[in-house]
């Protein structure tokens, strides 16, 4: 039985070269995808004179909240089945990645025509663009695309990522409790278990790994590094110094505190497997040139370091919408700096329906970026609708909602239960007219009981009214100043001595 393998030649760029033969082997290499094949092999042309039909794919996966809902107007069967081939040929090297045998992931493959079908329409969706003018993705393009997919759905369903694949579109059965049999342990529960034992052997000379004593020395804990491997098993076969201590000297000479390191490595041990002068540093060239402070390289990466693991099509991706929303290359710059995490948001399904629903209060969505971007992070079911419902239901109408969150979009980081509310029913004993929350959405990000409270009770035993603002916002000094000065202001009003001391 021969293997079949179908490669688009326009997907191969100088200086890539495809070497085959009708033998045993063969390899097409470039330097971030690597397919090898052990099988005898046929290469054919996919750009063959087929009938052009209409070729319309709808997908859901209920548990990732994934939609695709298109038609492309013109989608010839040989692309189609190019498609479907370089996203089995993703799928088959990622499952792999996580330990699993080439007989079992083919087998996998095997079993899920459905789940293949979806990523090709997730192609579709988040390049719909490109088919619409008639643009071919290339090998590269299609990788970017599926395989950050492909891992948040492994963060999401860890060792059940198979079964996910395979039962699409149908949620897997994760647990079985009237089974009293364990079920056997699979290929990527092996793997591991051996990384996990692999950070933590005893060599010949009764020490851990070399590079296991290293992270020790910076700080982290073996508990830790278990976690690491656990969750990313390939860290624990990472050299010291071939990856590791380059990449732990490298965030140390951007100014990272050697404090900061165990909890980098830790968010995203990835960092040590990606090239520095391949990926990384041209990464951060690329975000220097859109604004990013070169000086807070050392804030931003503790803040979320995968920011250096993502593609460039996906930083642009999201920069672009930051240039569509209005936003200037400045405030851009300020954005990545302050929240970088804005860039694992994926526009199409997160940020886009944010500024739409933002759009219909009527606020200025540019603004609320520049301000507050971490709002757009949030779940427009589970945190925006029940704040805006909350304030509605209490009187405001919906354009001073949308004049609140402009001036304040934290507010819909905090929560209904353990902030909004009681603080709300505090703010209703106030001698305040509810129109000062509107100027002043602020009063719900102060300490209710360190800062709103104390204030508030010195300044009714002092008998005068401060602007809620000035009774909040101050500095502890000028409140003082600010409420002596309102005090002798009254007692000139009333006819007493303005010069008497007052005592606060």
């Amino acid at each position: 039985m021969k293997a079949f393998c179908a490669i688009r030649v326009a997907d191969f760029a100088s200086p890539l070269q495809v070497l085959f033969s009708t033998g045993r082997c063969c390899n097409v290499n470039d330097s971030s995808f690597k397919l090898t094949y052990h099988y005898p092999l046929k290469f054919v042309r996919t750009r063959v004179a087929f009938p052009q039909k209409l070729f319309i794919c709808r997908a859901r996966f209920a548990d990732s909240g994934v939609e695709g809902s298109f038609s492309l107007k013109l989608v010839s069967p040989a692309l189609l089945a190019a498609e479907k081939e370089e996203a089995k040929a993703v799928l088959t090297l990622f499952l792999k990645k996580q330990g699993l045998s080439h007989t079992i992931a083919a087998r996998t493959i095997n079993k899920s025509e459905l789940f293949i079908d979806h990523l090709v329409a997730r192609l579709h969706s988040v390049h719909k663009s490109r088919y619409l003018v008639g643009r071919e993705l290339t090998t590269l393009e299609i990788r970017e695309a599926l395989i950050p997919y492909l891992e948040s759905l492994l963060e999401e369903h860890g060792i059940y990522m198979v079964d996910v694949v395979e039962s699409f579109p149908d949620a897997p059965v994760k647990a079985k409790p009237a089974a009293p049999v364990i079920k056997s342990q699979s290929s990527v529960d092996l793997k591991k278990l051996r990384a996990i034992s692999r950070v933590s052997e005893i060599g010949p000379a009764g020490k851990l790994p070399p590079h296991i004593l290293y992270l020790l020395e910076l700080g982290m804990d073996l508990d830790q590094i278990k976690g690491i491997a656990r969750r990313f098993p390939s860290f624990a076969y990472y050299s010291l110094e071939g990856k590791i201590k380059p990449t732990v000297e490298f965030l140390l000479d951007l100014g990272v505190p050697k404090s900061d390191i165990p909890t980098i490595l830790f968010k995203r041990p990835q960092l040590c497997g990606i090239s520095l002068y391949e990926n990384i540093m041209p990464t951060m060239r690329f975000l220097e040139n859109l604004g990013v402070d070169k000086k807070q390289w050392a804030k931003v990466i503790y803040r979320f370091p995968a920011l250096l693991t993502y593609s460039r099509q996906k930083v642009k991706t999201t920069v672009d919408f930051l240039y569509e929303m209005g936003l200037s290359e400045e405030i851009i710059g300020k954005v990545l700096t302050r929240c970088p995490n804005i860039i694992s948001y994926s526009v199409e399904e997160k940020l886009r329906p944010t500024a739409e629903y933002f759009c219909s209060l009527g606020v200025d969505v540019g603004v609320l970026l520049s301000r507050s971007p971490t709002v757009f992070g949030l779940s427009i079911e589970a945190n925006l609708k029940p704040v805006t419902e909350f304030f509605y239901g209490r009187g405001y109408t919906m354009e001073e909602i949308g004049t609140m969150i402009s001036r304040y979009g934290a507010l819909y980081t905090f929560s209904l239960t353990e902030n909004l509310m009681p603080k709300w029913e505090f703010f209703l004993t106030m001698d305040y007219s509810k129109s000062e929350l509107v100027k002043f959405p602020q009063y719900f990000g102060y300490s209710l009981v360190e800062r709103i409270k104390p204030r508030y009770a010195l300044m009714k035993e002092c008998g005068v009214m401060l602007l809620l603002n000035q009774l909040l916002s101050l500095s502890a000094a000028n409140f003082d100043k600010a409420l002596k000065k309102k005090i002798e202001k009254v007692a000139a009003a009333n006819g007493d001595d303005p010069d008497t001391d007052v005592e606060i």
